[in-house]
């Protein structure tokens, strides 16, 4: 579901780069206040994870249309709604940057549509409401599959609503809102058994790594150490963005199906200085296009896609945690005083 700078208008992109640095700002706050330490490492390898399987594109059938995680339930049913949406945030900043997938310009949109109700709505209000009583394999499964479905049906709704603002008028709102949200609720359920599975093994291997785990009041423990959990999520991640990316649905996503059928193409132009400059920003940092070789359509390029991508994700992630905890640390010196 990632927007091209060309589905938005500057009025628009700018307010979307508010409202989710908005979001951004209390998520940092919030990280602040929670043990670091603990929650650095599966930060980084989950970031990973959810870069590696976005890169994985399903079929669904019948449509000709496909789709892949957006991983925002995913990461906020581990790390918390507020981490995980900094994560997100991380993994998408890099797809754009490095892989020119998503506009710069549309970048503020894409966190909002992609990240914030995947994290907040799905992973905290559905996902706390359906599994904080009581943690187990079913509430986890049926939460999950309903998170992912509502914070997609939200994200899409809001694409077809930046649209609308944005004045494109190849995409009629009502039109196009027909074909987003019937598919994107496919999609939704596909990725929510994909959801409902990691984390019912995360749940049988160390349920207390999931947010919201009560360990006093559920099982002690699981059947592996919290590390060899993150390390088999790591191992995972390697795999699926290496090898497993190589055999990705070759359909359009979603969004790019659902302005086919609208508009008759799958890419609209954009002119102005603006989405000029986004898109020659863009063509200088990002090295591997498309999750390609410049110039290239070897797979190898898929795979060091997958590999490079996903331990830039971990790095930024790690670097993410280490410049809030500095930050916290001058604070309570600073109160100490």
């Amino acid at each position: 579901m990632h927007m091209a700078d060309a589905l938005v208008s500057p009025a628009v992109a700018g307010t979307m780069y508010a409202v989710s640095a908005a979001a951004a700002t209390y998520s940092v706050k919030e990280v602040k206040l929670e043990d670091l330490d603990k929650k650095v490492p599966a930060m980084g390898v989950m970031g990973a994870f959810v870069f590696a399987t976005q890169m994985i594109n399903f079929t669904i059938p019948g449509t000709g249309s496909s789709g892949h995680l957006c991983g925002g339930m995913l990461l906020s049913a581990i790390l918390g709604p507020c981490a995980g949406f900094l994560t997100m945030i991380a993994i998408l900043v890099i797809q754009c940057l490095l892989f020119a997938d998503g506009g710069l310009l549309a970048l503020g949109c894409n966190i909002w549509n992609m990240a914030f109700y995947g994290c907040f709505i799905g992973g905290f209000l559905i996902w706390r409401l359906m599994t904080g009583k009581r943690m187990t394999k079913g509430n986890i499964a049926a939460a999950s599959v309903a998170g992912c479905i509502v914070g997609l049906q939200f994200g899409a709704f809001s694409v077809t609503i930046e649209t609308l603002l944005s004045g494109i008028t190849e995409l009629p709102f009502l039109v196009f809102l027909g074909m987003m949200q019937p598919i994107h609720l496919a999609i939704g359920l596909v990725e929510g058994l994909i959801t409902a599975s990691v984390l019912v093994f995360i749940y049988e291997a160390r349920p207390e790594i999931l947010y919201g785990y009560a360990k006093d009041e559920e099982k002690a423990a699981g059947r592996m150490s919290a590390k060899s959990t993150v390390a088999v999520l790591a191992v995972l991640a390697l795999l699926i963005g290496g090898v497993v990316s190589l055999f990705a649905s070759g359909y359009p996503d979603g969004l790019e199906w659902s302005m086919e059928k609208v508009a008759g193409t799958t890419e609209l132009a954009a002119n102005g200085s603006l989405y000029q400059l986004a898109g020659r920003l863009q063509s200088i940092t990002a090295f591997l296009p498309d999750y390609a070789f410049k110039g290239s359509e070897s797979a190898a390029g898929t795979s060091v896609s997958g590999i490079v991508g996903g331990l830039f994700v971990l790095a930024v992630c790690l670097c993410v945690c280490v410049m809030i905890k500095k930050v916290k640390r001058r604070f309570e010196n600073e109160q100490d005083k």
